[in-house]
């Protein structure tokens, strides 16, 4: 099965899946959970990994004992920012929008700078980024692209993304190069100690 198809299946069943979302913080009637917050997290409001209601996470080899959602409810009701990077995929600027990482972080109990972040996309793809990288280019869980949320499928539906144009160290690598600690469709991300 190629990515494409992976991703229109996994989107499909997100989609058939809404009764056994689990609610995120805040929130009355939650949607589907769209990011898991596992590790060493001050705060949470589900439980353990459940081998059977967690199958992607138990592919990408994640246990916990507790965890912090967001639905995309949640996610859009934290302060939103705006950057507009010039994106690899068409060479053309486009403005993304969504929250902080740092401020995601800190809503489900994140604190200090001893820790390293598994950022994972629901591909398989995975990185490893110091939280003083994700604070330093002020990463952002984005969850629209030029005004419209974004698509499982496409880039969404959570991307964790910054602004490439406006640091020297990274806007000096070639395009393709500048978004490799960028996953789309992110859905896990595992605090990690250093």
């Amino acid at each position: 099965m190629n990515k494409r198809q992976f991703l229109a299946s996994a989107g499909l069943g997100l989609a058939s899946l809404p009764s056994l979302a689990t609610p995120a913080a805040g929130s009355d009637k939650a949607g589907p959970a769209l990011l898991t917050l596992t590790g060493a997290i001050g705060k949470h409001n589900r439980g353990a990994f459940d081998p059977d209601f967690d199958q992607m996470l138990g592919k990408h080899k994640a246990s916990f004992d507790k965890a912090y959602t967001f639905d995309f409810a949640a996610l859009t009701r934290l302060p939103a920012v705006t950057i507009k990077p010039t994106l690899e995929y068409d060479g053309k600027v486009h403005t993304l929008r969504g929250p902080l990482l740092q401020d995601v972080l800190a809503a489900a109990g994140v604190s200090g700078d001893n820790y390293r972040l598994l950022i994972q996309a629901i591909d398989g793809y995975a990185v490893m980024v110091p939280i003083s990288d994700i604070r330093k280019y002020r990463f952002i869980i984005a969850t629209h692209r030029d005004g419209q949320a974004l698509p499982v499928g496409g880039l969404g539906p959570l991307w964790a993304v910054y602004d490439a144009d406006r640091y020297p160290d990274i806007a000096s690598k070639p395009i393709k190069d500048r978004f490799a600690l960028c996953p789309w469709g992110v859905y896990h991300v595992a605090v990690q100690p250093t």
